[in-house]
């Protein structure tokens, strides 16, 4: 086996951090004590729908499939979005442990496939370590990255693109997550991915608008 093949190879080792994260995260999902509710009047208006544990459950598929896909096709990509995540999900585990949220659940009728699967992820994941939503967290970083890949093409962004959207909306319809818990995940993410992906994009744009001012003569008095 190549050298390139073996670093190749070991880059891999970049995806064990999720096993540890996996441990903090059930950690802190047994602390309920003052676990509030941050539902907003917005979200009562959203049905229990039980077919969108189908994008929920796909999640696990999603990330770990698309990260894998990323370490395939650009290394570079897939180190930024492991490393967005990772800093994300401990930026969301600090939360968690000074204030931890819940979201109440609705008592599950009927025995379909679909109420059995959503009561297996309620036994397994307790309503705690909503806010914010590490589901929706990872889901926009995958989203947001795959366009960093430059042959991926239309349909697989396309695919990524309505796939995840399905997947942040699931977090909402099986009552999971409330709008606030979504709404600061998407924020979260989107800075995230702007300090690893756009930061140098970002200062030569503020470096191309000082130095015209400069040469405009319009730089004096302003802060940069």
């Amino acid at each position: 086996m190549s050298k390139a093949a073996l670093i190749k190879i070991r880059g891999l080792t970049g995806l064990f951090i999720f096993p540890i994260l996996g441990l903090i995260y059930e950690y802190l999902n047994e602390k309920s004590a003052n676990a509030v509710n941050i539902s907003s009047p917005l979200d009562s208006y959203i049905p229990f729908a039980p077919i969108f544990i189908i994008p929920y459950v796909i999640w696990y598929v999603y990330m770990f499939g698309f990260l894998l896909y990323f370490w395939w096709k650009n290394p570079s990509v897939y180190w930024k979005s492991i490393l967005a995540i990772t800093a994300g999900e401990i930026v969301c585990f600090i939360i968690y442990f000074y204030f931890q949220t819940t979201v109440p659940r609705p008592q599950l009728m009927g025995d379909s496939f679909l109420v059995q699967l959503v009561s297996l992820i309620y036994s397994s994941d307790q309503p705690y370590n909503c806010f914010p939503s590490i589901h929706v967290l990872t889901t926009m970083i995958i989203m947001l990255s795959v366009n960093r890949i430059e042959d991926s093409g239309k349909m697989m962004n396309y695919v990524t693109q309505v796939t995840g959207i399905l997947i942040i909306l699931s977090t909402l319809f099986v009552k999971q997550h409330v709008i606030y818990d979504v709404l600061s995940s998407v924020i979260l993410s989107a800075g995230l991915w702007m300090i690893l992906f756009e930061r140098k994009a970002v200062a030569a744009k503020l470096e191309n608008i000082k130095n015209t001012r400069k040469k405009s003569g319009l730089s004096k008095g302003l802060p940069f």
